[in-house]
Protein backbone atom coordinates (compact mmCIF):
# COMPACT_ATOMS: atom_id res chain seq x y z
CA UNK A 1 0.00 0.00 0.00
CA UNK A 2 1.13 3.76 -0.45
CA UNK A 3 1.97 5.67 2.03
CA UNK A 4 -1.06 7.89 3.52
CA UNK A 5 -1.36 11.39 1.92
CA UNK A 6 -0.41 12.94 5.21
CA UNK A 7 3.13 11.29 4.96
CA UNK A 8 5.32 14.15 5.24
CA UNK A 9 8.09 12.18 2.92
CA UNK A 10 5.18 11.06 0.49
CA UNK A 11 4.44 15.31 -0.07
CA UNK A 12 7.66 16.16 -0.69
CA UNK A 13 8.24 13.76 -2.77
CA UNK A 14 5.02 14.55 -4.47
CA UNK A 15 5.85 18.49 -4.72
CA UNK A 16 9.54 18.18 -4.86
CA UNK A 17 9.22 19.78 -8.79
CA UNK A 18 5.67 20.89 -10.64
CA UNK A 19 5.73 18.40 -12.34
CA UNK A 20 3.03 15.92 -10.79
CA UNK A 21 0.73 18.38 -9.59
CA UNK A 22 0.79 19.70 -13.87
CA UNK A 23 -0.45 16.62 -14.99
CA UNK A 24 -2.95 16.19 -12.99
CA UNK A 25 -4.03 19.84 -13.65
CA UNK A 26 -3.78 18.93 -17.54
CA UNK A 27 -6.85 16.29 -16.55
CA UNK A 28 -9.26 19.22 -15.99
CA UNK A 29 -8.88 21.03 -19.13
CA UNK A 30 -12.36 21.46 -20.80
CA UNK A 31 -14.05 19.83 -17.64
CA UNK A 32 -17.85 20.16 -17.32
CA UNK A 33 -19.90 21.63 -14.73
CA UNK A 34 -19.03 23.57 -11.39
CA UNK A 35 -15.97 25.24 -11.24
CA UNK A 36 -15.17 24.83 -7.39
CA UNK A 37 -11.87 27.28 -8.35
CA UNK A 38 -14.55 30.27 -9.08
CA UNK A 39 -16.78 28.88 -5.72
CA UNK A 40 -13.46 29.58 -3.69
CA UNK A 41 -12.23 32.99 -5.46
CA UNK A 42 -15.91 34.33 -4.80
CA UNK A 43 -15.93 32.95 -1.13
CA UNK A 44 -12.39 35.16 -0.87
CA UNK A 45 -14.18 38.02 -2.53
CA UNK A 46 -17.20 38.66 -0.94
CA UNK A 47 -14.88 39.51 2.67
CA UNK A 48 -13.28 42.29 0.86
CA UNK A 49 -9.92 41.44 2.50
CA UNK A 50 -7.26 43.54 2.94
CA UNK A 51 -4.38 40.64 3.69
CA UNK A 52 -5.09 37.44 2.57
CA UNK A 53 -2.79 33.79 3.58
CA UNK A 54 -2.48 31.11 1.28
CA UNK A 55 -1.68 28.02 2.50
CA UNK A 56 -0.21 25.07 0.62
CA UNK A 57 -0.74 27.32 -2.78
CA UNK A 58 0.90 25.03 -5.00
CA UNK A 59 1.82 26.73 -8.14
CA UNK A 60 0.13 30.52 -7.24
CA UNK A 61 -2.81 30.94 -9.72
CA UNK A 62 -5.53 31.55 -7.20
CA UNK A 63 -3.13 34.07 -4.98
CA UNK A 64 -2.28 35.43 -8.25
CA UNK A 65 -5.99 35.92 -9.09
CA UNK A 66 -6.58 37.70 -5.66
CA UNK A 67 -3.30 39.89 -5.94
CA UNK A 68 -4.49 40.89 -9.26
CA UNK A 69 -7.83 41.38 -9.28
CA UNK A 70 -9.09 41.95 -5.41
CA UNK A 71 -5.80 44.13 -4.73
CA UNK A 72 -5.39 42.26 -1.73
CA UNK A 73 -1.75 41.43 -0.09
CA UNK A 74 -1.70 38.13 -0.51
CA UNK A 75 0.88 35.75 1.38
CA UNK A 76 1.65 32.15 0.56
CA UNK A 77 3.32 29.81 2.26
CA UNK A 78 4.37 26.53 1.43
CA UNK A 79 6.52 23.55 1.91
CA UNK A 80 7.84 23.23 -1.13
CA UNK A 81 10.53 25.36 -1.81
CA UNK A 82 9.87 24.50 -5.86
CA UNK A 83 6.24 25.75 -4.78
CA UNK A 84 7.42 28.83 -3.43
CA UNK A 85 10.04 29.32 -6.31
CA UNK A 86 6.91 29.55 -8.76
CA UNK A 87 4.83 31.76 -6.43
CA UNK A 88 7.02 34.25 -6.42
CA UNK A 89 7.66 34.25 -9.86
CA UNK A 90 4.30 35.35 -10.21
CA UNK A 91 4.67 38.18 -7.87
CA UNK A 92 3.36 36.65 -4.48
CA UNK A 93 5.04 36.91 -1.05
CA UNK A 94 5.31 33.47 -0.89
CA UNK A 95 7.60 31.91 2.11
CA UNK A 96 9.07 28.12 3.01
CA UNK A 97 6.85 27.84 6.23
CA UNK A 98 4.53 24.76 7.84
CA UNK A 99 0.57 25.50 8.18
CA UNK A 100 1.16 23.73 12.04
CA UNK A 101 3.61 26.91 13.03
CA UNK A 102 2.79 29.28 11.13
CA UNK A 103 5.00 32.16 11.60
CA UNK A 104 2.40 35.15 12.26
CA UNK A 105 0.92 36.77 15.50
CA UNK A 106 -2.71 36.14 16.02
CA UNK A 107 -5.21 38.10 14.25
CA UNK A 108 -3.01 39.03 10.96
CA UNK A 109 -5.04 38.20 8.13
CA UNK A 110 -8.99 38.68 7.16
CA UNK A 111 -9.21 35.88 5.21
CA UNK A 112 -7.16 32.14 5.29
CA UNK A 113 -7.28 29.54 1.78
CA UNK A 114 -6.44 26.32 2.03
CA UNK A 115 -7.29 24.86 -1.45
CA UNK A 116 -6.66 21.07 -1.95
CA UNK A 117 -4.08 20.88 0.90
CA UNK A 118 -5.66 20.23 4.45
CA UNK A 119 -5.55 16.50 4.07
CA UNK A 120 -1.82 16.38 3.31
CA UNK A 121 -1.17 17.86 6.90
CA UNK A 122 0.01 15.24 9.46
CA UNK A 123 -1.73 17.01 12.32
CA UNK A 124 -5.32 18.23 10.90
CA UNK A 125 -6.35 19.77 14.27
CA UNK A 126 -3.12 21.23 14.66
CA UNK A 127 -3.26 23.16 11.51
CA UNK A 128 -6.57 24.51 11.93
CA UNK A 129 -6.09 25.98 14.91
CA UNK A 130 -2.94 27.73 13.42
CA UNK A 131 -5.39 28.97 10.49
CA UNK A 132 -7.57 30.48 13.16
CA UNK A 133 -5.61 31.98 15.16
CA UNK A 134 -3.57 34.24 12.30
CA UNK A 135 -7.48 35.03 11.41
CA UNK A 136 -9.01 38.51 12.44
CA UNK A 137 -11.92 38.13 14.88
CA UNK A 138 -14.94 37.47 12.20
CA UNK A 139 -12.53 36.43 9.68
CA UNK A 140 -12.79 33.47 7.45
CA UNK A 141 -10.89 30.48 6.26
CA UNK A 142 -12.00 28.99 2.68
CA UNK A 143 -10.54 25.82 2.66
CA UNK A 144 -11.28 22.95 -0.81
CA UNK A 145 -10.76 19.08 -0.84
CA UNK A 146 -12.99 16.37 -2.50
CA UNK A 147 -15.89 14.12 -1.62
CA UNK A 148 -15.59 10.51 -1.85
CA UNK A 149 -17.17 9.56 -5.26
CA UNK A 150 -14.32 12.00 -6.98
CA UNK A 151 -12.85 10.37 -9.73
CA UNK A 152 -14.76 7.56 -8.99
CA UNK A 153 -14.75 6.01 -12.81
CA UNK A 154 -11.22 6.26 -12.45
CA UNK A 155 -10.29 4.42 -9.43
CA UNK A 156 -13.01 1.52 -10.68
CA UNK A 157 -10.73 1.52 -13.69
CA UNK A 158 -8.03 1.06 -11.63
CA UNK A 159 -9.38 -1.87 -9.52
CA UNK A 160 -8.85 -0.14 -6.43
CA UNK A 161 -10.85 1.81 -3.70
CA UNK A 162 -10.71 5.46 -4.41
CA UNK A 163 -7.51 6.97 -1.73
CA UNK A 164 -10.22 10.04 -1.49
CA UNK A 165 -12.26 7.79 0.97
CA UNK A 166 -9.11 7.74 3.74
CA UNK A 167 -8.72 11.28 3.34
CA UNK A 168 -8.65 13.01 6.96
CA UNK A 169 -10.18 15.86 5.40
CA UNK A 170 -12.74 15.26 2.28
CA UNK A 171 -16.29 16.49 1.28
CA UNK A 172 -17.59 14.02 4.27
CA UNK A 173 -15.98 14.96 7.25
CA UNK A 174 -14.50 18.40 6.50
CA UNK A 175 -17.23 20.41 8.57
CA UNK A 176 -16.54 17.83 11.42
CA UNK A 177 -12.82 18.78 11.63
CA UNK A 178 -13.96 22.36 11.44
CA UNK A 179 -16.66 23.09 13.94
CA UNK A 180 -14.00 22.88 17.03
CA UNK A 181 -11.80 25.88 15.53
CA UNK A 182 -15.01 28.39 13.55
CA UNK A 183 -18.17 29.57 14.78
CA UNK A 184 -19.79 29.10 12.08
CA UNK A 185 -19.06 26.99 8.58
CA UNK A 186 -21.11 26.89 5.14
CA UNK A 187 -20.34 24.51 2.30
CA UNK A 188 -20.69 24.48 -1.37
CA UNK A 189 -20.41 21.42 -3.28
CA UNK A 190 -19.35 21.34 -6.72
CA UNK A 191 -20.06 18.88 -9.07
CA UNK A 192 -18.64 18.06 -13.13
CA UNK A 193 -17.56 15.57 -15.02
CA UNK A 194 -13.87 15.11 -16.79
CA UNK A 195 -13.32 13.69 -20.39
CA UNK A 196 -10.27 11.68 -20.40
CA UNK A 197 -8.42 9.75 -23.30
CA UNK A 198 -5.81 6.85 -23.02
CA UNK A 199 -3.33 9.22 -22.57
CA UNK A 200 -4.62 11.41 -19.96
CA UNK A 201 -5.58 8.02 -18.08
CA UNK A 202 -1.61 7.63 -18.19
CA UNK A 203 -0.53 10.93 -17.34
CA UNK A 204 -2.85 11.40 -14.38
CA UNK A 205 -1.76 8.12 -13.58
CA UNK A 206 2.22 8.28 -13.15
CA UNK A 207 1.19 11.35 -10.96
CA UNK A 208 -0.03 9.29 -8.16
CA UNK A 209 1.35 5.84 -6.79
CA UNK A 210 -1.89 4.24 -6.32
CA UNK A 211 -2.90 4.30 -9.87
CA UNK A 212 0.23 3.55 -11.28
CA UNK A 213 -1.75 0.73 -13.04
CA UNK A 214 -2.82 2.49 -15.27
CA UNK A 215 0.33 3.78 -16.93
CA UNK A 216 0.15 1.11 -19.38
CA UNK A 217 -3.28 1.25 -19.57
CA UNK A 218 -5.28 0.84 -22.73
CA UNK A 219 -5.51 2.46 -25.35
CA UNK A 220 -9.35 2.49 -24.72
CA UNK A 221 -11.76 2.31 -27.93
CA UNK A 222 -13.68 6.08 -26.12
CA UNK A 223 -12.82 8.77 -23.81
CA UNK A 224 -13.85 7.79 -19.84
CA UNK A 225 -16.66 10.20 -18.41
CA UNK A 226 -15.33 11.09 -14.85
CA UNK A 227 -17.14 12.51 -12.17
CA UNK A 228 -15.96 15.24 -10.26
CA UNK A 229 -16.78 16.16 -6.47
CA UNK A 230 -15.45 19.03 -4.54
CA UNK A 231 -16.34 20.63 -1.73
CA UNK A 232 -15.28 24.45 -0.73
CA UNK A 233 -15.91 25.00 3.01
CA UNK A 234 -16.48 28.58 4.51
CA UNK A 235 -15.37 28.71 8.32
CA UNK A 236 -16.59 31.78 10.15
CA UNK A 237 -14.32 32.80 12.90
CA UNK A 238 -15.93 34.36 15.85
CA UNK A 239 -16.05 38.46 16.18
Amino acid sequence: MSPPIDDAAFVRAQYQTEENLRARKSAYAGAEGDDPREFAFEAVAVAAPQRVLEVGGGEGELAERILNELGAEVIGIDQSPRMVEIQRSRGIDARHGDVEALPFADAEFDVAVAAWMLYHVPDLDRGLAELARVLKPGGRLVAVTNGADHLQELWELAGRPSSVRRFTFRGENGEEALRPHFRAVARHDAHGWLTMDTDTIRRFAASWDELASLVTAGPFDRPLRVRRHSTVFVAEKAS
